[in-house]
C-alpha cells in the first residue's frame, strides 16, 4: 500500500534520513490516506531526539518540546515531528507522568489510541501496520492498541474518541472496546470539562454515548432524555429518540446540531400525565432555553454559542398564525439573525415527529418561511434600528432624553409591526409629536 506524501512532509523525512535517523508520517494521515481521504495535517515520527530534529532544520518551534514534539517549517507548512516515545504511569486518567524517549518505532506505535491510527509510512519500509489498523479500515471497526481497559485507563478521553471516531466514520466499535468505556466510563469525571467538548462537538453517535455510561458523568439531563417516553398522537419515540432524528435531519453545523440536541432538554422535567395517559409538555422551551445555559456553561462553551442555543431552544415551539403581521411580529421576536436557522430547527423538529398532521405542519412552515422571504425582500422593519427615525431624531423632536427615548421608540415599532407601511420619516416624527403631546 502507498501513500501519496505531500512535498513538504517528504523533505522533513528526508531530511532527518539524511542526517541518520529514522522518520515517518504516522496516525490520522495514514489512516485517512487509505481511506482515499484527503489528511488536514501531516504528524510527522522519528528516532531523533528533539534537539536533534532541531538541529536539522533552519525553522523550528518549540511547542511541545517536553513531550518530544517540535514543529519544523518546510515550504510555507508546519509539521509537527515528534520523537518515539514510551509514556510513563498515568495518574489523571489524561496525561502521563513522564515521557521516556526510545529509539524503537514498535514502542511508540503500541501507546497509541485505536489501531487504525496506530500505522507509519515512509517510502523505503513503506506501511508499518503492527495491530491490524489496515483490516479494521477494511471491516469498519474502532478497536483500541493492547488492551481496552488500559489504553481507557491511561486517558479517559479515549472513551469519547472512540465515539467521535465511529460517528465521523461511520465505523462500529469493537465489543471488547465499548465494554471497555462502559466498565471505565465514571473515571470521564477525571477531564476537564473543556476537553469533553472539543470532543462532543459532533454528537451523532448518541444513542452509544447513553449506552456507554459517558452521559451520565458529563450529560445526565441525556440519559433523562432518552428514557422519557412520549405518549402523545404527535410523537412516536422517547424524547432522547426523537432528538437523534432532529439531530441527523440539520446540517452537520456544530451550533445548530447542538440546538438540535438541546431544543427538548427541559421536557423530562416538565413532563405531566392527564387522567387520560396523554402526556403534555407544558413550559419545556423556557425553561429549556436556560437549561440549555446551566449545561453548555458546564461544558465550557463559548458565550455566543449558549446564547445562541439557548435562544433557539426557547423560540422553537413558537407557533403563530401564518400571516405577514404575525410573522413580522415573530422575527421580532426572535431576531432577523436567528430566524433562518431556526425555521430550519422547526423543519427537522418536525420530521423527528410522528407522522399525525405532518403534511399540515410542513405547509404550515413553508408558508412561514415564504413570508419570512417576503419580510426580507421588502425590508420591513423588525426591530427598532430598522426604523426611520432614531433616538436622536427623538430628541431633537423634544422627547426627554434617557429611557423615554427607548419607550417611544418601541412604540413606534409596534406601529411598523402592524403596518410596515407606516415606516417613514415623516409619518414615525408626526406619530412621536402626537405621543408627546397627549
Amino acid at each position: 500500500m502507498k501513500v501519496e506524501i505531500p512535498q513538504g512532509a517528504q523533505k522533513v523525512l528526508e531530511q532527518l534520513n539524511k542526517n541518520g535517523y529514522e522518520a515517518f508520517v504516522v496516525g490520522g494521515c495514514v489512516r485517512d490516506s487509505l481511506m482515499g481521504r484527503i489528511p488536514s495535517d501531516w504528524d510527522i515520527t522519528t528516532s531523533a531526539l528533539p534537539k536533534e530534529v532541531k538541529n536539522c532544520f533552519s525553522k523550528t518551534i518549540d511547542t511541545g518540546i517536553e513531550h518530544g514534539t517540535v514543529t519544523v517549517r518546510m515550504d510555507g507548512e508546519s509539521y509537527e515531528v515528534t520523537t518515539y516515545r514510551i509514556d510513563g504511569k498515568y495518574e489523571d486518567a489524561r496525561h502521563p507522568k513522564e515521557v521516556i524517549f526510545t529509539p524503537n518505532l514498535e514502542e511508540d506505535l503500541k501507546r497509541r489510541d485505536f489501531t487504525i491510527n496506530a500505522m507509519a509510512y515512509n517510502e523505503e519500509k513503506g506501511l508499518v501496520d503492527l495491530y491490524g489498523g489496515v483490516l479494521d479500515l477494511k471491516n469498519q471497526v474502532i478497536r483500541c492498541v493492547g488492551e481496552p481497559v488500559e489504553r481507557f485507563s491511561e486517558d479517559a478521553l479515549r472513551m469519547l474518541r472512540a465515539l467521535r471516531f465511529s460517528a465521523q466514520l461511520d465505523f462500529s466499535i469493537d465489543e471488547n472496546t465499548f465494554c471497555a468505556i462502559q466498565k471505565l466510563a465514571p473515571t470521564l469525571s477525571k477531564i476537564s470539562a473543556e476537553r469533553i467538548q472539543v470532543e462532543l462537538v459532533n454528537p451523532e453517535r448518541m444513542r452509544e454515548v447513553y449506552k456507554s455510561g459517558l452521559s451520565s458523568v458529563f450529560f445526565p439531563e441525556w440519559d433523562a432524555m432518552m428514557e422519557c417516553e412520549q405518549n402523545t398522537e404527535h410523537h412516536a419515540y422517547t424524547v432522547g429518540e426523537h432528538t437523534i432524528r432532529v439531530m441527523e435531519e440539520v446540517p452537520s453545523e456544530r451550533n445548530l446540531r447542538l440546538a438540535a440536541l438541546l431544543h427538548d432538554v427541559a421536557k423530562p422535567v416538565c413532563k405531566k400525565t392527564d387522567d387520560k395517559g396523554v402526556d403534555h409538555f407544558i413550559g419545556h422551551p423556557t425553561l429549556g432555553g436556560e437549561m440549555a445555559k446551566e449545561i453548555l456553561r458546564r461544558l465550557k462553551f463559548d458565550n455566543d454559542t449558549i446564547n445562541y442555543v439557548s435562544a433557539m431552544a426557547g423560540y422553537h415551539d413558537e407557533r403563530p398564525a401564518a400571516t405577514p403581521r404575525n410573522i413580522r411580529r415573530l422575527v421580532s421576536l426572535v431576531g432577523a439573525d436567528l430566524m433562518p436557522d431556526l425555521l430550519v430547527l422547526k423543519r427537522a423538529d418536525t420530521l423527528g415527529q410522528s407522522e399525525f398532521q405532518r403534511d399540515e405542519k410542513l405547509k404550515y412552515l413553508d408558508e412561514v418561511n415564504r413570508l419570512w422571504e417576503q419580510i426580507v425582500k421588502e425590508d420591513d422593519a423588525v426591530s427598532v434600528k430598522d426604523l426611520a427615525i432614531n433616538g436622536n431624531d427623538l430628541m431633537a423632536l423634544g422627547v426627554e432624553k434617557g429611557p423615554k427615548v427607548g419607550e417611544v421608540l418601541k412604540e413606534l415599532l409596534e406601529l411598523c409591526l402592524d403596518d410596515p407601511k407606516k415606516n417613514t420619516r415623516k409619518y414615525l416624527s408626526e406619530e412621536a409629536k402626537r405621543r408627546m403631546n397627549s
